[in-house]
């Protein structure tokens, strides 16, 4: 796919734009009172992948929070600003690596002049963060309710404020929950700048119906190749968000050193218990990274002949697990030992 061209912002250690890799965000749930739980749970979403964590900035412990990741973790933090523009201000001041604010929670004009003055110091890139409930009243009657002309609409008129300040470390999201509504303005305001795109569908629900709503949204605009930077919103550990995410950027190609499972569905003639073995391979490839297809198929008739392009795999024969690689089968083992088996042979490829 062709990457839309955008411009390249720099978000801590991270470089967000259309020659750069795709990055994978997620937000902190814990309480910002306990900072010993917001380090853990950010350790997490590191060791899970996660590339850019942002915080809700709510009050002063907030502010303690960044300071205390900036102290331990080089991820890029940011923070995410509603209703209080003294919370960015301060929130620069306190190091943070980027700052997410939704414009029409954070005041008037001169509210958002001030957060900017203070981002152009300090080189801190701003996210304009948009979505159906922070569009101004005057804008929704002008576009007769919300819609995506709307979404960038409002978007593109704190671009100009940024823009008049001679700022343009910009980020722009046009998030909805309504995955239509998300793609189609996504496609509108990328025909019209440059700036890079944080992709999103917000409220998106739990870990299933989220998934799915964000795998349409998020996979559509991606593979228009729109899109630098994405956040799986999940009403879950954040930590799945982090695995949702890799596996949308995954199914299409854009995400390197993570491995890649096929399995064929279940039918009579499957020997093996292959949902059982297929759920375990899945959870331990999470951890595996490398740039791998691994393939668990249920009986010889979809075994190396179908996943003859998998680097590795494991199917059923006769109460017996087969590990082949191309068409080539390399062992024989019990059922009960074939998961183990098969990652002794991934830790060697």
């Amino acid at each position: 796919m062709q990457r839309r061209k955008t411009k390249t912002v720099k978000v801590g250690n991270i470089y967000i734009g259309s020659e750069h890799p795709v990055s994978i965000q997620s937000m902190l749930n814990s309480d910002n009172s306990d900072i010993g739980a917001v380090l853990c749970q950010t350790q997490k979403l590191v060791d899970a992948g996660c590339e850019i964590v942002r915080l809700a900035v709510i009050n002063d412990k907030s502010i303690e929070c960044i300071k205390e990741l900036k102290k331990n973790f080089s991820v890029p933090i940011v923070a995410d600003i509603q209703f209080n523009h003294i919370h960015a201000l301060k929130s620069i001041e306190a190091g943070v690596d980027k700052v997410r604010i939704n414009p029409g929670n954070i005041g008037d004009d001169k509210n958002v002049r001030s957060v900017v003055d203070a981002a152009k110091s300090a080189h801190v890139p701003i996210r304009i963060g948009v979505n159906t409930g922070s569009i101004l009243p005057q804008i929704r009657e002008k576009y007769n309710g919300v819609c995506a002309e709307a979404l960038v609409s409002e978007a593109m008129r704190h671009v100009k404020i940024l823009e008049d300040n001679n700022f343009d470390d910009i980020i722009i999201s046009l998030k909805a929950s309504d995955v239509p509504l998300m793609i189609e303005s996504y496609r509108k305001i990328a025909a019209i700048c440059n700036y890079p795109l944080h992709l999103g569908v917000t409220e998106a629900g739990t870990s299933y119906d989220g998934l799915v709503k964000s795998s349409v949204g998020i996979g559509a605009l991606l593979s228009d190749g729109i899109g630098d930077t994405i956040r799986v919103s999940l009403t879950a550990d954040p930590v799945e968000e982090i695995h949702a995410a890799k596996s949308i950027l995954s199914a299409l190609n854009l995400k390197k050193g993570s491995a890649k499972l096929v399995s064929c569905p279940t039918c009579a003639r499957c020997s093996i218990d292959l949902i059982k073995i297929a759920n375990e391979v899945s959870e331990r490839l999470k951890n595996v990274k490398k740039d791998i297809k691994v393939a668990v198929m249920g009986c010889v008739v979809n075994g190396p002949g179908e996943a003859k392009d998998a680097d590795i795999g494991i199917t059923g024969a006769g109460g017996e697990g087969v590990i082949f690689k191309g068409e080539k089968v390399i062992a024989r083992v019990p059922e009960n030992e074939i998961v183990n088996a098969l990652f002794k042979e991934i830790e060697e490829l």
